[in-house]
């Protein structure tokens, strides 16, 4: 089940996102170290009113899904659509990837993003986290650029005109 994040919610939200940085180090993926993402910024994700939990009676992943752009992503202006969802700071457990749980987060951000009018979703990553450049590929998002001033690489997934 996917549903908005409590404040409750923190405490294990932060121990998934500390498992998943430590399994990335491991890895050798470094998009994110032990400062970020933590507590703190899922706890104004939770106050925004924009972070979603999937929980089978615990909750073993996490997507933060905004209605707004973020600074750096106006350094690319070959975006299709200014009018669309940002994802960001994806968790899923270490030990249950592969299992389909991310693509339930990201067809569940599809569907918000249907429901409020917007026509398409942007998203950034590392360009070593592989695990995600091949799920965003398998997602159908498409490489829109380099955004310089945070070392990632972005996408995006447009259903409207292009």
């Amino acid at each position: 089940m996917i549903r908005l994040a409590k404040k409750e919610d923190l405490n294990r939200i932060d121990e998934l996102a500390v498992s998943v940085i430590n399994t990335m180090k491991e890895q050798n993926i470094p998009q994110w170290n032990l400062s970020y993402p933590r507590k703190e910024h899922y706890e104004k994700d939770i106050k925004n009113g924009t972070l979603f939990v999937y929980e089978d009676d615990i909750i073993l992943g996490v997507i933060a899904i905004a209605e707004q752009n973020d600074l750096p992503y106006e350094e690319l202006s070959n975006w299709t659509d200014e009018f669309s969802i940002v994802i960001h700071r994806i968790l899923v457990e270490p030990g249950l990837r592969r299992k389909g749980i991310a693509r339930k987060l990201f067809n569940y951000a599809i569907d918000l993003s249907i429901e409020k009018g917007f026509t398409s979703i942007k998203i950034d990553t590392h360009a070593e986290n592989y695990i995600m450049l091949n799920l965003l590929k398998k997602m159908g998002f498409e490489k829109v650029g380099y955004l310089k001033s945070i070392d990632r690489v972005a996408f995006e997934l447009n259903w409207g005109e292009k």
